[in-house]
């Protein structure tokens, strides 16, 4: 099936205690239908002190389902996505204005 929502997207969070958070997607893995976005989801994570970093609480965004993200169009607001063919290619476009991503 193809991907609604790709690494670089802008997305807008739909559920959950994030809620309205908008950034963008750092990495999506498909088989577990999760994606990885930047300020969003985020959780504390303690690590010990290496020769390479200093140890401490490092918040560090975890992974969030996909289907609590929708995508931004040009307008700033969350739309559904959608498949069309543009001569021989499959482009996605955003169903609020029509407009290719």
């Amino acid at each position: 099936m193809a991907a609604k929502l790709k690494k670089g997207d802008k997305v807008v969070v739909l559920a959950g205690k994030d809620k309205g958070k908008q950034g963008e997607i750092q990495s999506v893995n498909p088989s577990a239908g999760k994606a990885v976005v930047e300020g969003v989801n985020v959780a504390i994570r303690h690590t010990k002190q290496s020769q390479q970093s200093q140890g401490g609480r490092i918040p560090k965004a975890m992974p969030i389902d996909l289907s609590n993200l929708a995508l931004l169009d040009s307008n700033g607001k969350a739309t559904r996505v959608g498949f069309r063919m543009e001569g021989d290619k499959k482009v996605r476009f955003a169903k609020t204005t029509g407009e290719t991503v």
